[in-house]
């Protein structure tokens, strides 16, 4: 990866402000053990882009996130002043907070996308302030691009973020808790209104726990949690099993939903395994946001096409919403609503697609057999089913 394609983004946002992200990022890293394996997850994109700026050697995956971020100051230069700010004003909001560069250059990946199947691009969104973000056109036809982001975390019953903070302040305990009680324990915890970001009960579930573990209860519940302690029995699971194949043999026990951390002291090893009440509905959750944002981001004077960004999302996750179908069954459901009559086709794409890592025509897509131009061979490329 050449450095001068970082360097050429740095210098465009200016040095100062992202001497300032990444300063902030480090922190936010370095908040606790297992929030910040998370944190670093979300925050790929700019990592790669200091791993760049410092010389430092990157993943196939890094380099691809930079690829992209090198297109921005590209892009810049061919816009007018008015796109141009507004460009600039994109980027910096992305570079505040919990905000993270996808968004943007999942906007950038779906123009070049489009470009590679023989499209024209027009970047009306920042050109013209149009409420969609791109303007497609091959041979004489046109479509409407309006890209979103949803996280996967507003489908979730329990929220990463607040899990991986629950460990983060329970470990100590549990690491007192096994020195006085040797052996292999597995605790399970339901909690019936799960567990959302910034979650004001953090505290109160860390005492809860805490005092559970202090008693010769095997059980506890009341309408916030049950929990069971229990001894860590596996079929087939043998004392030397390194923790990657006991995680593993929970999870096709537990199913995808469940929430895993384990915590080890010398020979003994204390596990929670958390789930909500109720099933993620994360497909569910992407339907309604395409229900909102489909009367709002497109004109309807064009046909529309939906690009939705799935952030937050592990490679475990995507690949159980791509395999059983749960995204194409949302969105052809949402293809027979009113509020898709201008929708001729919705695309799907996380982190994987714009690493080259996921679906291999870098979206995943499903056409509106409504729509009157759902057939346009001047169309199909960008909107013709991948499944």
């Amino acid at each position: 990866m050449d450095r001068k394609f970082t360097r050429n983004f740095i210098s465009w946002i200016g040095t100062a402000c992202w001497n300032d992200r990444v300063a902030w990022i480090r922190a936010r890293v370095q908040v606790g053990t297992r929030s910040g394996r998370l944190a670093a997850q979300r925050f790929l994109a700019e990592s790669a882009l200091e791993k760049s700026r410092r010389g430092l050697a990157l993943t196939a995956a890094e380099c691809s996130l930079v690829e992209l971020a090198a297109r921005i100051p590209v892009l810049h230069r061919t816009l007018s002043a008015a796109g141009q700010a507004r460009l600039r004003e994109m980027v910096e909001a992305a570079l505040v907070g919990e905000a993270t560069l996808l968004p943007v250059l999942h906007l950038l990946h779906t123009a070049h996308l489009q470009e590679a199947r023989g499209f024209a691009i027009a970047y009306t969104g920042f050109e013209e302030a149009t409420p969609f973000d791109l303007l497609i056109s091959r041979d004489g036809m046109q479509a409407e691009i309006a890209c979103d982001s949803v996280s996967v975390e507003d489908g979730h019953a329990v929220h990463r973020g607040s899990w991986t903070r629950l460990m983060d302040r329970i470990d100590p305990d549990l690491q007192t808790w096994l020195a006085a009680h040797p052996g292999r324990y597995l605790l399970k915890l339901t909690l019936p209104k799960g567990l959302k970001s910034h979650a004001e009960d953090l505290p109160a579930l860390h005492e809860r726990i805490r005092d559970f573990l202090t008693t010769a209860k095997r059980a506890d519940y009341d309408e916030a949690a049950l929990l069971r302690l229990d001894p860590l029995l596996l079929a087939g699971a043998q004392a030397s099993d390194k923790m990657v194949g006991i995680l593993a043999k929970l999870r096709r026990e537990f199913g995808p939903e469940a929430h895993f951390a384990a915590t080890e002291a010398g020979t003994s090893l204390f596990i929670m395994a958390a789930r909500g009440g109720e099933e993620n509905d994360v497909a569910a959750m992407v339907r309604r946001r395409l229900a909102a944002i489909a009367p709002a981001r497109l004109t309807g004077t064009r046909p529309g096409i939906l690009a939705i960004c799935v952030a937050d999302t592990d490679q475990l996750e995507w690949q159980s919403l791509r395999d059983k179908l749960l995204l194409e069954g949302e969105a052809r459901q949402f293809l027979t609503f009113p509020e898709a009559r201008s929708v001729v086709a919705v695309t799907f794409a996380s982190r994987y697609e714009m690493t080259k890592a996921g679906a291999p025509e870098g979206d995943l897509r499903f056409r509106n057999p409504l729509h009157p131009e759902a057939k346009s061979a001047a169309l199909a490329p960008a909107v013709l089913s991948t499944v």
